[in-house]
């Protein structure tokens, strides 16, 4: 028994320092202390912005302290931290906390003395609480995205001292918006920069403009030949026709017709120049006997010279047999003679105020071929062959750029190289004519002259009457719509002879053509003709009718097909002229 008490004893003491201990860490444990998980934060990441925009802001402050001024945000900057509150009342201890130390509100501040003596360490000032890294990236992303936007709207200047103190100031206004703005970094040439020159923006590019539609789709594009554009054309087909020389003995026949024509002009800067022919093809197939073929080129200059002049000059060469129903053909022979033409002109025209003077000269030499007789042999036609040299002058008044009435005078002298014929007439005469009329010039509605007179050509035979009488010419286009024209044309010529006791006759030609463009691609066109032939010592006269209309459809820009009919018709009071001729051609045309 008296062994065991010191061991009861021991145990007991041993329990009351167990209890001490206990109820001393129980109180320790119950004080009442700041709760530190409160007061501090895991600070986590720290962006770099942030420590751009702390540093930024530190550099102010010395700079303005230096001076002895006190920052006008010092305010903002020496406010102390916002303090986090929470729900429940009690929950923080009041912040009685003071110091001699003020808080700048950086992340490098160092932490405020604190009156637990408790604690090793002086605990650190309550920061104010910050969002989480995503949420403090997210607000950093669009602050840097503000300050860039802000960064562009500002003009830079030559100065780059000036771009500097802009650049501080800016950011001085900006530190509340954006504390933790990364702002970018100036460029060394960005003072230099300027603004694109409008001239050298980019455009469109050309497939993507809207083409301008033609005027003409299927007009010919022509062949650039050195400073020319030539038009060729070529017409190849078929003509039926009931005379097959439109002649009193003619007959019935199929023709192969071929036709060349072509037409090419200059593209000078300044003078121009055109050249226009055609050539005509006609072979019998079969029926009445045909074997002709004609063809006529020119060419016309202009040159404008100093002092309101202008220079016209034109040369043509033409190529024609006689016709069978010309008063000079030649009975029962197997082919007419070849009328050959040579002639050119050369024009000058000066302008004074609303005078306007023309002054034109011109030759023109016709030669004749033999024709070929029935049997074979030949029959001479030399005694033909003469050449016309005229001058004219004309003299207008311009009332209006649309109208301009003018007159001519014109004087000549045609002569034959045989001088005295095979009949024993000196033929040679003396031309001298007036005309008056009126030039238009309304644009494409309606433009071109007419005019009207008189003409004589006195024969130096006077056993031969002068070949005298009124003389009409015209030349109008008229358009009375789009796609349209209308033309009316007239001319007097006077046809000397050769035949025993005449003097020759004066023939008067009118033709009404009307053009109309259905479709792009279909043309109509018509035409209508009156011939008067008025013999000279004689009571004859001849009258000629004639009625054409054709089609063509252009199967694309360069070939097509084309037709037309045609009647025609000779009334004569002469025995032996009267004749009446119909046909029709089928064929297809090719230009380029």
């Amino acid at each position: 028994m008296s062994g065991a008490q010191p061991e009861n004893s021991t145990g007991r003491k041993g329990k009351a320092v167990c209890a001490l201990l206990l109820a001393t860490s129980m109180f320790a444990l119950l004080r009442p202390t700041a709760l530190h998980a409160q007061e501090t934060e895991l600070r986590g990441e720290v962006s770099e912005s942030a420590i751009l925009s702390d540093q930024q802001r530190k550099a102010r402050q010395l700079a303005l302290a230096a001076q002895g001024q006190q920052p006008a945000n010092a305010a903002q900057d020496n406010a102390p931290a916002r303090t986090y509150l929470p729900a429940s009342a009690g929950a923080v201890p009041d912040d009685t906390d003071t110091g001699d130390a003020i808080a700048t509100g950086s992340l490098f501040d160092q932490p405020a003395a604190t009156d637990d003596t408790s604690a090793d360490i002086a605990a650190p000032p309550k920061p104010r609480r910050r969002s989480s890294t995503a949420g403090q990236n997210a607000a950093d992303q669009a602050k840097d995205k503000a300050a860039d936007k802000s960064k562009k709207k500002k003009k830079s200047t030559a100065d780059t001292s000036d771009i500097t103190a802009s650049t501080t100031d800016a950011t001085d206004g900006e530190d509340t918006d954006a504390d933790t703005a990364n702002r970018r970094a100036l460029t060394i040439d960005s003072a230099d920069r300027q603004k694109l020159d409008p001239g050298a923006e980019r455009t469109d590019a050309i497939e993507g403009q809207k083409k301008k539609p033609e005027d003409d789709p299927f007009a010919a594009t022509g062949v650039k030949w050195g400073s020319f554009v030539i038009r060729p054309t070529i017409e190849q087909g078929l003509t039926a026709t009931s005379n097959g020389d439109s002649s009193s003995a003619g007959t019935s026949a199929l023709l192969s017709e071929t036709a060349l024509r072509f037409s090419a002009a200059s593209d000078w800067r300044e003078n121009s120049a055109t050249i226009d022919g055609y050539g005509l093809f006609r072979e019998t197939v079969s029926g009445y006997p045909v074997h002709d073929a004609q063809g006529r080129i020119e060419g016309q200059l202009n040159v404008d010279l100093d002092n309101e002049l202008r220079a016209i000059a034109k040369l043509g060469y033409e190529a024609v047999p006689e016709s069978a129903s010309s008063p000079d053909a030649i009975a029962g022979v197997s082919k007419q003679p070849l009328r050959q033409t040579i002639d050119g002109s050369l024009a000058v025209e000066k302008h004074l105020g609303k005078m306007q003077y023309t002054l034109t000269g011109a030759v023109s030499h016709d030669f004749y071929g033999d024709a070929k007789l029935s049997d074979g042999t030949s029959l001479s036609q030399k005694d033909q062959d003469s050449t016309l040299y005229t001058a004219t002058l004309r003299t207008g008044y311009e009332i209006s750029p649309a109208l301009t009435p003018f007159t001519e005078i014109e004087v000549g002298r045609r002569t034959y190289d045989q001088r005295i014929d095979n009949e024993g007439f000196e033929r040679s005469s003396t031309r001298l004519g007036a005309r008056a009329g009126l030039a238009l010039d309304m644009g494409e509605k309606l433009s071109g002259e007419f005019s009207a007179g008189w003409l004589r050509e006195a024969i130096d035979d006077k056993n031969l009457d002068a070949i005298s009488g009124a003389t009409v010419n015209a030349d109008l286009k008229w358009s009375p719509e789009r796609g349209t024209t209308i033309g009316l044309t007239g001319r007097t010529t006077v046809e000397p002879t050769t035949t025993s006791g005449e003097s020759g006759d004066i023939l008067y030609s009118g033709r009404l053509t009307g053009e109309r463009q259905i479709r792009a691609n279909l043309t109509a066109n018509a035409a209508l003709g009156l011939d008067w032939r008025d013999y000279i010592g004689i009571d004859g006269h001849d009258r000629v009718l004639s009625a054409e209309a054709g089609l063509t459809w252009w199967l694309n820009r360069y070939a097509g097909l084309t037709t037309r009919v045609r009647t025609e018709k000779l009334t004569s009071n002469l025995p032996g002229r009267d004749y009446t001729a119909n046909s029709i051609f089928l064929g297809v045309k090719v230009q380029r």
